[in-house]
């Protein structure tokens, strides 16, 4: 199971954090500044593979890549294959790079409940849902769809909001 999904800049600033366990926001907190402080402390040549046993408790393992300002990082148990991990990561950067063409730092600040949306048709309860970009892709379009014509229904009728301005 996966345990927690994170996006943070080479500042240690969370973008995106979703935890799948219920922890306290300050737990939370915690393990962002410890991942993070893992992560800094790390030469460039070695593996994107860590167990995570002192932060996320036993049988903990974490992945991770980065790419330019970003870390993207997956933390999870032993039931989850690292290169697996590590694929997925990759699936997550390619989506996000065709729905904001070339993904940035602000693409995450700016764009957060689409962050979200792509994470959740990834990603759901700590479970891979989804693989393929291109699936991803299709269902972040259909939700905005519905979002844009659901906020496109007036519930005032016309001739009442008609009336208002007169």
């Amino acid at each position: 199971m996966i345990k927690a999904v994170m996006m943070m800049n080479t500042q240690g600033k969370p973008r995106l954090a979703k935890f799948y366990d219920f922890l306290p926001v300050e737990k939370q907190q915690e393990l962002i500044r410890g991942v993070f402080s893992v992560l800094c402390s790390r030469p460039e040549n070695v593996s994107n593979f860590l167990e995570i046993d002192s932060l996320f408790g036993p049988d903990s393992r974490l992945v991770y890549k980065h790419y330019a300002t970003l870390y993207f990082v997956l933390v999870f148990d032993g039931s989850e294959n690292e290169l697996a991990m590590l694929d997925l990561i990759q699936v997550l950067v390619e989506t996000l790079d065709k729905c904001f063409s070339n993904v940035c730092e602000l693409d995450i600040v700016f764009n957060y409940s689409k962050m979200h949306t792509v994470l959740d048709e990834i990603v759901f309860g700590g479970q891979v849902l989804e693989t393929s970009s291109a699936e991803v892709i299709r269902a972040v379009e259909e939700i905005s769809k519905l979002e844009a014509a659901s906020n496109a229904i007036s519930l005032v009728p016309n001739s009442v909001s008609g009336w208002r301005g007169r």
